[in-house]
């Protein structure tokens, strides 16, 4: 993990295949101060993903890389990973940041960035992992939802966590509605994992990651329905 007080900033690369919401809100944080990093790669596996442009404006070097050439071969999704590895190679990144990257990466990548890979998922985990996961909560009916950063694994959705925020289920939610209300926490909770990591904070031990330096919590709950 990175040293805390070191003098240069940690370099990202952002891997997104849609509108980057989170990315903005990893640019955001980073304009504001209030995270300690510098994203010196955006990169799609899509031509028209708006993350793409979201870099642009920000002078951010922005790749396309098309999965095409590759899908014919018997390794495809390894040799398009190798491709990936090349330019964060070139691009010196130290964090990969997965920000709605809809392909799931191989043992390629993971090993390469063994606990240097984040993602976010809109669930508690180990809750409903996957896709669909608002439809999912409140099928089963669950009472509080929320999001997770942790790290990424070869299982899907199944890497050590590193924080979580809670978002209490309102009767008549949507699927829709509680997204929206998930993101909110999700552009708050990115930037603080990537900034615990950047302070060199964050200490993996099997499944779980440990934090230095906490200050004290308060121990009361969130109950839903209050």
């Amino acid at each position: 993990m990175p040293a805390a007080g070191r003098p240069d900033k940690l370099r990202l690369g952002v891997l997104a295949s849609g509108r980057g919401s989170n990315l903005q809100a990893i640019i955001d944080a980073i304009e504001a101060g209030s995270l300690q990093a510098q994203i010196v790669l955006v990169l799609s596996n899509k031509k028209d993903a708006q993350a793409l442009e979201r870099a642009r404006k920000c002078r951010i070097d922005a790749v396309f890389l098309d999965p095409k050439p590759f899908k014919d071969r018997p390794d495809s999704r390894e040799a398009y990973d190798r491709a990936i590895l090349e330019v964060l190679t070139k691009h010196e990144v130290e964090l990969i940041v997965l920000a709605g990257y809809m392909k799931i990466v191989t043992p390629v990548l993971i090993k390469a960035y063994e606990n240097r890979m984040m993602n976010i998922h809109p669930s508690l985990l180990p809750s409903f992992p996957g896709l669909d996961v608002q439809k999912k909560a409140l099928d089963w009916g669950v009472k509080i939802a929320g999001c997770t950063v942790h790290f990424v694994t070869e299982g899907v959705d199944e890497g050590p966590i590193i924080i979580q925020a809670a978002v209490p289920v309102l009767e008549k939610d949507t699927a829709d509605a509680l997204t929206a209300r998930i993101l909110e926490q999700e552009h708050k909770l990115y930037p603080r994992a990537i900034q615990l990591y950047a302070e060199g904070r964050l200490r993996v031990e099997a499944r779980r990651v440990s934090v230095a330096g906490l200050d004290s919590q308060p121990a009361g709950a969130l109950i839903s329905p209050a």
